[in-house]
């Protein structure tokens, strides 16, 4: 049986790290995925999603990854219930999360660009712009092997 969940989204807040009674770290927060086709309206719907990590992740995940963090998460389904203090059988179905990895940087998060920061206060260090960032090009429109010539191959070489 298989039991296999990949998800890219956006942390909706802070994670929320507690330790269990043992000492164990355990992190919950939601990740909001958007839908991959639009609804009647033209807009794209969005899923929020309760993830659960434990241990070194957790710690991890709390430090690094922040509200509104682009992060991939691989993990599986997990389903639990309790009974609530009206004594209803309450049903919760999350994702139990493996592995986390954050996937932009936090200034491209934040929206900083090129502009330069100086400290304040009796700190007078500098901080350099920001490389901009040079996007690949996936076009047919240029040889992926730089401005050669085309190889000098005959048909006969050819093995089909």
């Amino acid at each position: 049986m298989i039991n296999n969940v990949v998800l890219v989204g956006r942390m909706t807040k802070d994670a929320e790290l507690r330790y269990t009674a043992s000492n164990q770290a355990v992190a919950t927060f939601t990740l909001a995925v958007n839908r991959t086709f639009k609804n009647q309206n033209g807009d794209r719907e969005t899923d929020f999603i309760n993830v659960v990590i434990w241990r070194q992740q957790a710690e991890n995940l709390a430090n690094w990854a922040k509200k509104g963090a682009l992060i991939g998460i691989t993990g599986r389904i997990q389903t639990r219930n309790y009974e609530n203090q009206q004594g209803q059988r309450v049903y919760v179905t999350e994702i139990v999360a493996d592995n986390f990895q954050l996937l932009e940087s936090r200034t491209a998060r934040e929206g900083q660009g090129g502009g330069s920061q100086f400290a304040t206060g009796n700190d007078s260090s500098y901080q350099a712009p920001a490389q901009p960032t040079r996007q690949p090009n996936f076009g047919r429109d240029e040889s992926p092997f730089g401005a050669t010539n085309p190889m000098d191959i005959s048909d006969d070489d050819l093995p089909f």
